[in-house]
């Protein structure tokens, strides 16, 4: 009898201090696709912001008598056609391409959730904010980015500097063409989650709406609203490099990996390491942050952990 109740007090110890993210994790560590994601991905991020630090060849040091030359032990991914260092090159054009990712995710997240959350919250507001995310989703996307970059591109350079400039107006770009997704998955769910029980008793006791929706509604989306921050730096990784690819990016003397991969594209037959190379670090990123976003779904789904 005593051994029974011993083993009792320590079940309900082992309950009492069960937490949410210690299921997740549990669970997260059961896709294995997950785990080599987020290594590949935990590489790739400290190579772009500890390598510089580790190999400090200027990016943008031009050296004429070392032009389209192989791997070596000097250059390590070879160099271009002015004898710029390639993988200097990929480690400065990984930063700015990574960051452009998370921010352009950021933007896209906050509109898309605030939309959602709103549009299937508020019943009045659900048939316009709906409608407006249909106008988004109809319209198409690359286009509307070249006429907005060719619009503001020149104006901003002025205003914060060549870089920087173009910088704010690619992530904004991006952040607000692509926020309708998130938005149309977030709506699903507080659809069904406002019918709950726990929301009706808070509605019954005249909670807030603002209450109600940040302390009910805001924790039960937050998987369907991380799966979406993970594809969101895909697909503006994906993005940047198609404009900067176009010509549309970052000027040439501020590498990112598409526009790497538009400078090395026509000298693919002399030296096709340059297009490979950015090539490869793009669909890894994509590649390992897409498989982060399924393991996250899976593990932040009450049903698969067993609730």
């Amino acid at each position: 009898m005593t051994e029974n109740t011993a083993t009792l007090d320590s079940f309900e110890i082992q309950t009492e201090h069960r937490s949410l993210w210690v299921d997740v994790w549990r669970q997260f560590r059961k896709h294995k696709g997950a785990l080599v994601g987020m290594f590949v991905f935990m590489l790739i991020t400290f190579c772009v912001f500890i390598g510089p630090f580790i190999y400090d060849v200027d990016p943008n040091a031009i050296n004429f008598r070392e032009r389209n030359l192989g791997p070596s032990w000097s250059h390590p991914l070879g160099t271009d056609n002015i004898g710029h260092d390639t993988l200097a090159q990929m480690l400065a054009g990984g930063r700015v391409s990574l960051a452009v990712g998370f921010l352009a995710m950021l933007i896209s997240l906050l509109i898309g959730s605030l939309i959602g959350v709103l549009a299937g919250f508020i019943k009045s507001l659900d048939g316009p904010l709906m409608r407006l995310t249909d106008l988004f989703l109809a319209l198409p996307i690359l286009p509307v980015l070249l006429v907005i970059i060719m619009l503001f591109r020149d104006t901003l350079r002025t205003l914060y500097g060549p870089e920087m400039g173009i910088f704010f107006l690619i992530v904004f770009v991006i952040g607000i063409t692509s926020w309708m997704h998130t938005a149309r998955i977030v709506r699903g769910d507080v659809l069904g989650i406002k019918e709950r029980e726990f929301v009706t008793a808070a509605h019954s006791i005249g909670t807030r709406k603002r209450k109600i929706i940040f302390r009910h509604i805001l924790p039960n989306i937050l998987s369907p609203i991380m799966v979406s921050a993970t594809l969101g730096v895909a697909n503006a990784i994906i993005t940047e490099s198609a404009l900067s690819f176009l010509g549309l990016g970052f000027p040439p003397d501020f590498p990112t990996w598409g526009r790497l991969l538009y400078d090395g594209a026509t000298f693919i037959q002399i030296t096709p390491s340059r297009v490979i190379w950015p090539g490869v670090f793009i669909a890894l990123t994509v590649l390992s942050v897409n498989y982060i976003g399924d393991g996250l779904r899976d593990a932040l789904d009450p049903r698969l952990r067993g609730r």
